[in-house]
């Protein structure tokens, strides 16, 4: 019996069918809505897909084609691995999550996260106050929120996510390019965009 699984929820005005790989050789992505929201979803065998990277992979992938199409849309995004009974039992938990829900989607937007960390040379040494200041007035300015991640290694500087508007982009690139001139003995990692996960925490339970 093949079920749902969901991968992040739209504004029920932004729903969309894709036709792409998404987890578990589902080929097709479309909108199960539940009046003001609709969560995207292909169809799945398995009650618990296997978290293997190329599944992890194409759940990522569903979200970032969502969030290119037709010029961006905004997305909250689901954690890997929500297979649903079936569509009724996953429009129950669209409704009773629909405030926060609606709430994750003002919060996030028009916007998509970007990570950008800095980390110290294998040899040698670098300023990392100088790094910080850099980080702190060239880049968050330009951020509608920012995150700081852990710090997993002594020799990461920063590790920050940053929630763009897409408009504002371009200058974040530039802000980046700016970071790493200025800072040329640093390693610098920019990554993204991502579905905005760090800007959102709306805590639902797949339902089987």
């Amino acid at each position: 019996m093949s079920r749902p699984y969901a991968y992040g929820v739209v504004d029920v005005e932004e729903t969309i069918e894709l036709s792409v790989d998404g987890v578990g050789d589902g080929d097709t992505v479309y909108p199960i809505a539940d009046r003001s929201i609709a969560a995207l979803a292909s169809d799945i065998e398995s009650a618990e897909p296997e978290r293997s990277d190329e599944n992890v992979r194409r759940h990522d992938e569903v979200l970032r084609a969502v969030m290119t199409a037709d010029g961006g849309r905004t997305v909250v995004p689901m954690r890997y691995g929500m297979v649903f009974r079936d569509e009724e039992t996953l429009k129950n938990v669209l409704s009773g999550a629909r405030d926060a829900f609606e709430d994750a989607l003002r919060t996030v937007e028009g916007a998509e996260e970007l990570g950008v960390s800095v980390v110290t040379p294998p040899s040698g040494s670098v300023d990392e106050a100088a790094i910080t200041a850099t980080v702190e007035d060239e880049l968050e300015p330009l951020a509608r929120e920012v995150v700081n991640n852990r710090l997993f290694s002594d020799r990461l500087v920063c590790n920050r996510s940053f929630l763009v508007d897409r408009d504002d982009r371009d200058a974040f690139d530039e802000a980046v390019g700016r970071l790493e001139e200025r800072h040329d003995g640093a390693i610098v990692r920019y990554t993204g965009p991502y579905a905005p996960y760090s800007f959102v925490d709306v805590k639902i339970g797949a339902q089987q």
